[in-house]
């Protein structure tokens, strides 16, 4: 396989703090020779474990993006043992345009792994993670949360895994993190991922869900923050206390888990993030929005849960994921 055309103004084993960029050559019509500039910090002190550090792998999720600025701008190398690679913006041609996917080639990052070191600039992108800074890594931290069409309860996540120690492992680095909630989370669609090809690669992986609508809310910057410090001193990293508060577990046993409309409309929801409902409640009904006099479509539950995720805005596509639910684990 050819090289990777993306260069590091960093040195990856050099002592001390570096400031940096990704550079990725990438011709255009505004520039011939130009490229794309994805900044990245790593921060070194002596030998130990590795953390890559990442937000923006969707570029409408910010409460990654922003506790990771926070850091690159606060941790001091002498704070540290090991190194630290902090990149708040792993997809930054879609952070930089406020979307989910890329702009450049309508790419969605996070299904595009292991991606190509001669395809889309998301590919390269993709590649570069999957081939050197993976490899270099202990432990992976990847901030998600709802972007623009969803909201969450705040949760750090873990996946079940076919390794049980590696599950162990990243079971311990989530519940470390220390979100108002934990869960064991199931994705409706997990070809692609980021977090499959860290897992694969065996790192100790964690992500999260933390809040969404486009936007970051002091409470869910403040739970980023936290989990983001209590992670490092869990990894042996930072030698510090950490500050640990009440988490709730949660599990997703199958897909029922997942709710979708089967048609486009306007939703009123029935229930909020955080309720408990049965088999059989009405989760939304949607609403004809090009004839009136018909009566709404209802989504019901399909199975006794909390509700972890809705739709956001108000208006739905058929297909669109409505609501999610979990089960709290007790005892």
């Amino acid at each position: 396989m050819r090289d990777n055309p993306i260069t590091a103004t960093v040195d990856f084993n050099a002592e001390g703090i570096q400031h940096g960029h990704l550079r990725l050559p990438y011709s255009r019509n505004d520039s011939a020779w130009g490229s794309i500039m994805i900044p990245i910090c790593v921060i070194k002190n002596g030998t130990g474990p590795r953390a890559l550090l990442t937000g923006g792998n969707h570029g409408d999720e910010y409460e990654g993006p922003i506790a990771l600025t926070e850091l690159a701008y606060e941790l001091r190398a002498e704070d540290i043992t090991g190194t630290v690679i902090i990149i708040p913006f792993m997809n930054q041609p879609a952070f930089a345009a406020g979307s989910r996917v890329s702009p450049l080639d309508d790419a969605n990052m996070n299904r595009i792994f292991p991606g190509q070191p001669d395809g889309t600039p998301t590919q390269r992108i993709a590649d570069y993670f999957h081939r050197t800074l993976l490899p270099m890594a202990d432990i992976v931290l990847d901030f998600h949360s709802g972007g623009k069409t969803l909201d969450f309860l705040p949760f750090a996540a873990s996946h079940v895994l076919d390794d049980k120690a590696q599950e162990d492992r990243c079971r311990a680095a989530r519940d470390a993190f220390n979100a108002p909630f934990s869960t064991e989370m199931r994705e409706i669609d997990a070809l692609g991922m980021y977090d499959d090809a860290a897992e694969t690669q065996g790192k100790t992986f964690v992500t999260t869900e933390l809040g969404g609508g486009g936007t970051a809310r002091p409470e869910t910057l403040d739970i980023a923050r936290k989990g983001l410090r209590n992670l490092l001193i869990h990894a042996g990293i930072l030698d510090a206390e950490p500050e640990y508060g009440h988490t709730r577990m949660l599990t997703q046993p199958d897909d029922r888990c997942f709710h979708f409309a089967d048609t486009a409309g306007l939703v009123a929801f029935r229930v909020t993030l955080g309720d408990t409902v049965a088999k059989g409640d009405i989760l939304a009904c949607v609403w004809d929005t090009h004839h009136l006099g018909c009566a709404p479509r209802e989504v019901r539950a399909q199975m006794d849960g909390i509700v972890i995720a809705r739709h956001h805005p108000g208006l739905m596509q058929a297909g669109d994921c409505l609501a999610v639910l979990a089960i709290e684990i007790t005892g």
